[in-house]
């Protein structure tokens, strides 16, 4: 219980006050307001490191996609992946829900590293053209988009089945798919308490080149993320 207090009371105090020392960073170019967000990544690793006695595994370090576009589907178990995957991969580019963007100050950093936010459940002229946007950030940055398939967190024994919205991102873009395995729901559960003395393994699999339908690519990749998440649990 204190340790989680602790971790809570110092995690988002850093949070905060890395946030509040980026404030000028709005009238700055881009790339200083995602120097922060990839400070918030480390920063993440340290409150855990130091509070939960929790280690960080990277495996498949060398099937990381380089010289080429890419975007990333992981599983999402935890906040811990959309904090940490910053320190990773060249500041990617994140598919949140609208709602995130009107948190007074977080949302309008998200707003200005250029995140693609979309409305669930719902069909709105923003949402129907979202792949639009996403296509606009293939061909004009270098960054890669990064998408969760399961569509929200999910317990770390969930096998539904992935969002079929993931297959139409792969068939639009075009580009290849880096699969991401992360078992952090084992450490930080959506909800009830952190977990101690335990290690988050972020499992980096081979990548899926472009040219499936996106029938047989949300079968491949749902399999293969799901195999892994089996091992390393």
């Amino acid at each position: 219980m204190t340790r989680n207090i602790l971790f809570s009371l110092f995690f988002f105090l850093g949070i905060i006050i890395i946030s509040l020392i980026f404030l000028p960073s709005f009238f700055l170019p881009q790339k200083i307001v995602l120097f922060g967000g990839k400070l918030m990544g480390y920063w993440s690793a340290i409150c855990l490191r130091i509070f939960l006695n929790v280690k960080i595994l990277i495996k498949g370090k060398e099937n990381i996609i380089s010289n080429e576009k890419f975007f990333i589907a992981s599983s999402h178990q935890s906040m811990f992946e959309t904090f940490y995957l910053q320190t990773i991969f060249n500041s990617p580019v994140f598919i949140l829900k609208n709602e995130l963007l009107l948190i007074p100050i977080f949302g309008w950093y998200l707003k200005k590293i250029g995140s693609i936010s979309i409305k669930r459940n719902k069909i709105t002229k923003d949402n129907l053209g979202f792949i639009d946007d996403i296509n606009q950030m293939i061909q004009t940055t270098n960054r890669p988009l990064i998408i969760f398939p399961q569509g929200t967190r999910a317990l770390p024994e969930d096998r539904s089945d992935f969002k079929k919205g993931a297959g139409r991102i792969y068939e639009q873009i075009n580009v290849p798919c880096q699969p991401i395995a992360i078992n952090s729901g084992y450490v930080w559960p959506k909800k009830n308490q952190k977990i101690p003395n335990r290690t988050i393994t972020i499992s980096i699999l081979k990548k899926i080149d472009q040219g499936l339908s996106k029938e047989n690519f949300i079968q491949l990749i749902q399999k293969e993320i799901y195999e892994e998440l089996d091992k390393i649990n």
